[in-house]
């Protein structure tokens, strides 16, 4: 697996951010900004993406260490390496505030 680490969203090179239609803000942890690139879970998420032809509504991607313990997150909390939870706004574009989520990232789609 390809992973990258940044102290920082910011940090990213903008050259070297390939998903076109998510920005390293909304994969980066909400509460200390630092951010893992798992690269084949963001190609994962960019080809659904990419499939259904719609914006989806990512919810932090990664969350560190700090940041999951501060929320009671589970000490094997999946966004800190690969879980991704999202959810599609409705035909209407309203954005579900509990939506399930559209898929966990273990390897699989």
């Amino acid at each position: 697996m390809t992973t990258t680490f940044y102290d920082h969203r910011r940090d990213v090179p903008e050259s070297s951010w390939r998903w076109p239609n998510f920005s390293p803000a909304e994969i980066a942890c909400r509460g200390t900004g630092k951010l893992l690139v798992n690269e084949p879970a963001l190609d994962k998420l960019q080809a659904l993406r990419d499939r259904l032809g719609k914006p989806l509504i990512v919810r932090p991607a990664y969350r560190s260490p700090e940041h999951n313990r501060a929320v009671g997150g589970a000490t094997r909390s999946k966004h800190r390496m690969r879980g991704i939870d999202g959810s599609v706004p409705d035909h209407r574009g309203n954005r579900p505030s509990t939506a399930p989520p559209i898929m966990k990232l273990g390897g699989r789609l």
